[in-house]
């Protein structure tokens, strides 16, 4: 046995140094170096501050820093810049289409997301790293190429399995037609490291870092023969000209835009079709409107049970508290909860938003009782898939209850122009789910 494992044992270490010398020259084959995410995202929101040094009482020095800190914000007070986007009525969402202030929007607290990408709005870099204009990958690329990588290794396992089966069946009858019992080991398929063991290979492991040295040695070829290649009919994103063919912009979600409207004031919007800025009360009543489907008219009555108004409230709650907010409808989930940005890390909670109608207004008739549980109507086998799904991805599961106050009676349609006395009607409560696993809780 010594002697057949001899070769494949070379072979490995033959490779194993390639690989190793490759990881020295080239820096880790496979693994791209990340940009500078702490200095890119180094402002939490799209706002301009001017911090204070610390005062302290029997330091002299603090004082006069902090005398020199105020002299310098008046006489070259911080700019706040505001930013531009338009509303489309079609598609009942916000639309920013200046370069600027896209990247400012998604550097400065991640909002919105890119028409043409995953999230960060990159098909301009990708388009030119695609033509050869500039160099490295973008995050879209390397979760492609991840992907791709653990589909190649799960077909390669499938195979091995499959063949290692036959093998050991075409054994085992080999053995039954000379009357042994017993299987020639020497029949087995060899193992990764190349030697023949009698433990089904079917069990073995395998890993990517295995794969990506396997196919080392076959992915030592010239860049050249790859980079030089042209694609027809493909646009003209030159540096020169690069800002006027992009062809992606930046889609927020009505909470995201009324937030930093209302709440940030960083951005105005514009009616599409009236080119008119909109202003914060008749922003909340459009987004009020438009979360029907399909959208009610203007001549509808605003009702303190809106869809939008629910989910702003909690997504202004959150955000307030310093969490990233972004969507979780690939997770089945309202939100998820960012501690840094999707960047950093993953999404430590997923919320779930119910509205709760504790008030004895909603109690009074019997319409509005079944409106209420028709607006609050969740299943326990909704909440135990939602729930399954978070413990699943590693989330934990947020239970979201919105206390919605009773109408405001005798006023207009639109909303009054003190918001802030509107949204302090609403209480938020919150309730963490965990899901109870018997075999691991039972002490």
């Amino acid at each position: 046995m010594a002697s057949q494992s001899t070769a494949p044992e070379a072979a490995a270490a033959a490779v194993k140094s390639e690989s190793t010398n490759n990881n020295a020259s080239q820096g880790r084959p496979g693994r791209f170096s990340r940009p500078n995410y702490r200095q890119i995202h180094r402002f939490p929101l799209p706002l301009s501050v001017h911090p204070l040094p610390p005062l302290i009482p029997h330091n002299p020095l603090s004082i006069v820093s902090v005398l020199l800190s105020y002299l310098t914000y008046l006489i070259a007070p911080p700019h706040d810049e505001v930013y531009s986007a338009y509303f489309d009525s079609e598609t009942s969402s916000v639309h920013v289409t200046d370069a600027k202030a896209i990247r400012a929007l998604w550097e400065m607290g991640f909002f919105g997301k890119g028409s043409l990408s995953r999230s960060e709005p990159s098909w301009m870099e990708r388009e030119k790293k695609r033509r050869g204009l500039l160099g490295g990958v973008t995050s879209e690329e390397v979760t492609r190429q991840r992907r791709t990588e653990r589909r190649e290794l799960k077909l390669e396992r499938a195979r091995m399995e499959k063949l290692a089966i036959e093998q050991r069946l075409m054994a085992e009858a080999a053995a039954r037609e000379a009357g042994n019992t017993s299987i020639d080991q020497s029949a087995l398929p060899p193992s990764a490291d190349g030697v023949t063991s009698s433990i089904p290979p079917a069990t073995e492991k395998f890993s990517l870092r295995k794969a990506r040295e396997a196919k080392l040695s076959e992915s030592q070829r010239p860049v050249a023969q790859t980079e030089g290649a042209d694609t027809p009919n493909a646009p003209d994103i030159s540096p020169s000209n690069g800002s006027k063919t992009n062809e992606e912009h930046l889609q927020l979600s009505n909470e995201e835009a009324f937030f930093l409207v209302y709440g940030l004031g960083a951005l105005q919007i514009v009616d599409g079709k009236r080119n008119a800025v909109l202003s914060p009360p008749s922003l909340l009543s459009r987004f009020c409107q438009h979360s029907y489907c399909p959208p009610r008219g203007l001549s509808s009555n605003l009702e303190p049970d809106d869809p939008f108004m629910i989910s702003y409230i909690v997504y202004h709650h959150f955000r307030s508290l310093g969490w990233v907010v972004r969507s979780g409808v690939k997770f089945g989930v309202d939100y998820l909860l960012y501690n840094r940005g999707p960047v950093f890390s993953h999404a430590e909670f997923a919320v779930v938003i119910i509205p709760s109608f504790e008030h004895p207004y909603w109690s009074e008739t019997e319409e509005r009782k079944a409106h209420c549980a028709r607006k609050q109507a969740r299943s326990w086998w909704w909440l135990h898939c939602v729930n399954r799904v978070q413990a699943q991805v590693k989330k934990s599961l947020v239970v979201c209850y919105v206390d919605v106050p009773p109408p405001l009676f005798g006023e207009a349609n639109a909303p009054s122009e003190d918001i802030g006395a509107l949204l302090a009607r609403y209480t938020v409560r919150e309730m963490l789910i965990r899901r109870w696993v018997p075999n691991r809780t039972r002490d």
